[in-house]
């Protein structure tokens, strides 16, 4: 255990065992006398630990007292959220995240993570180096200027990194040593930011453009020369931004976008899974998209990918999906169209009406991605029952606030007969005598794994195969019992059983690949499973 003796062993998340530690121990590191007399089990802790969160009756509350025990005790912390993820990850991540963003400088208790201004351009590599860890092989990064459906919250984004590196420990096994929380700080357009004296990040409007364009790329470049084994992950950046930045990166480093890619994974997981549990082909499926953002784009790229995988021309997978954004449906009369939106515009009529369009279009599937709540209206959600014999619904915008419909809406309204999902998680509802489990569209059966994947193999790039071939390895674990409840993903219970699946087909496709920077073992999942961080006192 190091040197550390005493009250530091105490004060160290990654040393401290509180209670359990052993009299021998005690003894050992100078601790008799400054814990009580039992010695217990981390099965007892775990229970004294969901006793104290049943004291607070708000979710915010109970995100705090759960970050503080990761400050205090991270394997009994790791321990909890696995214990119980159902239960726990929703605290940790969204929705509680939100939240926690929103009032990021009220909750925050110690830091965790770096922020690096862009008036420190020239000092990343000395801010890096800060950092404890000298072997860090993930970071997930955002300069806060779209954090989930609310918008710009400045340095305060730093919860969303934080608990994003949760989740890749928690649920796919990534070491949580290995990872780093980062806010890049390029200003803000919060106005409320802005004039507040208390907040604690570079008080001018948001810079753009080229001078942004450069600081990402000596971040990007003082982060290899750093951590030379690094996969970034960008996270909550504004959708043009993030399209750019993404484009810019992905065939240079190891480096993904889990708005754009792990959302487009995890929502064609679900069409996969519905597709195959209905005995449908997934060639038949037809998309119409609420939003035409980044989002959107990520999720229709990856679904271009798979009718092609299955057998369509790029330009039948292009007729297949349609999008809809504040200026109405996408086609090609239109001029004010970006250069990603153009291949998704179709030879059509303009529309603005959005259930009038469902009713020419006749999409099989709805996706919500405009993060406008209750966008998916009455007459929607009608139209839609009235071109499908079970209408798939998928409000993935996030957080609950922003979802394009409730669960209850899309059941009422379609009069029982939806296949929904949504980003954020939505309680059963009954109706006419039957109970529905909605379905959640979790990017946290994606990228754990993905990350977990990368981890072992030392990947040196995040290809589109890769995280298609995840999606299918998270649908292919849906059954027809999961189904019938209204899940179209695995229980969120089964993650770790999950994302050892999914990160074995994703390592087995890096090593075939030649993206590896291991060698290949006999056994893939042994080989995962032995690099997996398993929360347990030593």
């Amino acid at each position: 255990m190091e040197d550390n003796t005493g009250y530091s062993i105490l004060r160290n998340p990654r040393l401290n065992k509180g209670t359990a530690f052993t009299y021998e121990e005690r003894e050992k590191y100078g601790l008799l006398g400054m814990l009580p007399n039992a010695v217990e089990t981390i099965e007892t802790q775990i229970s004294r630990i969901t006793e104290q969160l049943e004291n607070f009756s708000k979710p915010i509350d109970q995100y705090i007292y759960l970050m503080q025990l990761l400050e205090n005790n991270e394997t009994l912390f790791f321990k909890t959220i696995t214990s119980d993820p159902s239960k726990f990850l929703p605290l940790v991540y969204t929705p509680t995240v939100g939240e926690a963003c929103q009032k990021f400088g009220l909750v925050s208790r110690r830091p965790r993570g770096l922020h690096i201004s862009i008036d420190q351009k020239d000092q990343i590599k000395e801010i890096l180096r800060n950092w404890p860890e000298k072997d860090v092989r993930f970071t997930v990064v955002t300069d806060g200027g779209r954090i989930l459906g609310l918008g710009d919250l400045g340095i305060f984004g730093l919860g969303i990194p934080i608990g994003k590196l949760i989740l890749y420990t928690s649920c796919g096994g990534v070491p949580p040593e290995h990872t780093l929380p980062i806010i890049l700080d390029v200003g803000t357009n919060n106005e409320e930011f802005l004039n507040d004296p208390l907040y604690p990040g570079l008080k001018i409007k948001r810079i753009r453009g080229k001078e942004f364009d450069d600081f990402v790329a000596a971040f990007v470049a003082a982060m290899y020369e750093v951590f030379p084994k690094i996969c970034i992950q960008w996270e909550d950046f504004p959708g043009v931004d993030a399209i750019r930045i993404l484009e810019t990166y992905r065939e240079k480093i190891c480096t993904f976008n889990d708005d754009i890619q792990g959302t487009a994974a995890i929502a064609t997981a679900g069409f996969i899974s519905i597709s195959r549990l209905m005995k449908k082909s997934f060639k038949e499926q037809r998309f119409l998209f609420m939003g035409a953002g980044a989002a959107a784009f990520g999720i229709a790229d990856m679904l271009v990918k798979k009718f092609q995988r299955d057998g369509l021309s790029r330009e039948e997978a292009y007729n297949q999906i349609w999008m809809f954004d504040v200026n109405g449906l996408l086609v090609k009369s239109r001029s004010d169209l970006a250069e990603h939106q153009l291949p998704f515009a179709h030879e059509s009529e303009p529309s603005n009406n959005f259930a009038e369009s469902i009713l020419k279009i006749k999409p099989t599937a709805i996706v919500g991605v405009s993060t406008v709540g209750g966008a998916f209206n009455q007459q929607v959600i009608e139209n839609m029952s009235a071109v499908n014999e079970r209408p798939i619904i998928f409000p993935y915008s996030n957080p609950t606030s922003h979802s394009e419909c409730t669960a209850e809406q899309a059941y009422v309204w379609s009069n029982g007969k939806a296949i929904f999902a949504s980003g954020s998680p939505f309680a059963p509802v009954e109706f006419e005598g039957r109970l529905f489990t909605p379905g959640q569209g979790n990017n946290v059966f994606i990228f754990p794994a993905l990350g977990m994947a990368i981890f072992a193999t030392e990947a040196t790039s995040v290809t589109d195969e890769m995280l298609l071939i995840a999606a299918e390895a998270v649908a292919e674990q849906v059954t027809a019992a999961d189904f019938e409840k209204g899940l179209i993903c695995p229980n969120v219970n089964d993650i770790l059983k999950v994302s050892i699946n999914v990160a074995e087909k994703v390592a087995e496709h890096v090593f075939e690949s030649g993206l590896a920077n291991v060698e290949r073992p006999v056994n893939i999942k042994d080989f995962i499973k032995s690099k997996m961080y398993i929360p347990s006192y030593n």
